[in-house]
């Protein structure tokens, strides 16, 4: 079979911690079957206060000022792709961007997925095809509509046992059975930068050092790991409502403690959770990504046992997610499916992504 030629795709990530636009430029092929990709170029454009904030609140706006949003966020897409593909010489080289935009709803059971970042807007300014809306197919099909990097990780990690994203909320994908399974395990980073800004007037817990000089609170780590969700049966995955709803009003018991306290018990949380499923299905080589994997104490909870935790280069543990969307995207545009039914539960495989192809430059 003759190689077929590379394909440049942008992918673009908006994740729950809100620190930013993640976009990475990527090459795709296949050969015999074989995805490759060569030629990342990543970076993150962090978002302003007003950004940060109106993302946060997008949950609670009436219909009509979502809509706005929604085409508002496609514009400044659009204006930091284009700002991306100067700064790397990328204009010749690109003919398709796919974006995962940033979530607003998700809720599979009725049937609701929102992500905002209008397609028509991005693709009549920046002039390139436009693959988004990645999880409406998916969710119509009866499916969770997430996760979806797991069909990355099948055709592009598959050197890894098991791929572990330690985002917002924690998340693995592994073979099972010859088949693609994956969920959300826990909470992760969210609730934790949430006390870091709450209280100690920074971002996140960098290195972890702010967990490693607190005390976990017991009864509180007690009443997290009893939560049902954690007896459910994949696929199952999370959002920030489940959060509001489950988590936080266990922490909020416990607002008269140390906030390094509060903060040691929730990275405790976290890595008993993906500790216990790594038992439970004997997963031995895990790639780990997401911020997650700069979180030293966090890893060291990890790294304690008998799983071999592989932490790759920044780039990857950075922007593996747009760099799979991107890949996603790719799929997409070669009519190939790109979400598995054995991930999301779902009634069959799909291919999706919505297309906005009607301005081209």
């Amino acid at each position: 079979m003759v190689e077929k030629k590379w394909t440049g795709v942008i992918g673009l990530m908006s994740g729950t911690s809100l620190d930013g636009l993640d976009c990475c430029y990527a090459e795709f092929n296949v050969t015999d079957g074989v995805y490759k990709f060569r030629n990342t170029i990543a970076h993150t454009y962090p978002y302003s206060d007003t950004w940060r904030q109106r993302l946060k609140q997008a949950f609670y706006l009436p219909p009509a000022e979502l809509a706005a949003l929604d085409l508002e966020f496609g514009a400044f897409l659009a204006e930091k792709v284009n700002l991306f593909l100067t700064e790397n010489m990328l204009q010749s080289k690109t003919e398709l961007i796919a974006s995962h935009g940033h979530t607003v709803f998700h809720d599979p059971s009725k049937k609701q997925t929102v992500q905002i970042g209008n397609g028509d807007v991005l693709n009549r300014q920046t002039g390139l095809k436009v693959i988004n809306d990645f999880r409406i197919t998916d969710v119509l099909l009866g499916g969770q509509g997430a996760p979806l990097v797991p069909v990355g990780d099948h055709f592009l990690f598959s050197a890894y046992e098991a791929c572990l994203n330690l985002g917002g909320f924690s998340n693995i994908s592994f073979v099972l059975n010859n088949q693609r399974i994956a969920f959300d395990i826990g909470p992760c980073n969210l609730p934790i930068n949430q006390l870091c800004k709450k209280y100690l007037q920074c971002e996140f817990d960098k290195g972890g050092l702010i967990a490693a000089s607190g005390t976990v609170i017991p009864a509180l780590l007690e009443a997290l790991n009893s939560l049902p969700f954690y007896t459910q049966k994949p696929p199952k995955s999370l959002g920030v409502e489940w959060l509001n709803a489950q988590v936080q009003p266990l922490i909020d018991q416990y607002m008269s403690s140390k906030p390094q306290d509060l903060i040691a018990t929730l990275t405790q949380h976290a890595a008993t959770q993906i500790n216990v499923v790594l038992d439970k299905y004997q997963l031995k080589a895990v790639l780990v990504t997401g911020g997650g994997a700069y979180n030293t104490e966090l890893i060291n909870h990890l790294q304690n046992r008998s799983t071999k935790i592989i932490l790759p280069s920044p780039e990857i543990i950075d922007f593996k997610e747009a760099l799979i969307f991107a890949f996603l995207g790719y799929l997409n545009f070669n009519n190939s499916i790109n979400t598995f039914k054995s991930v999301t539960g779902a009634r069959e495989d799909s291919i999706g992504g919505i297309r906005h192809f009607g301005h081209q430059h």
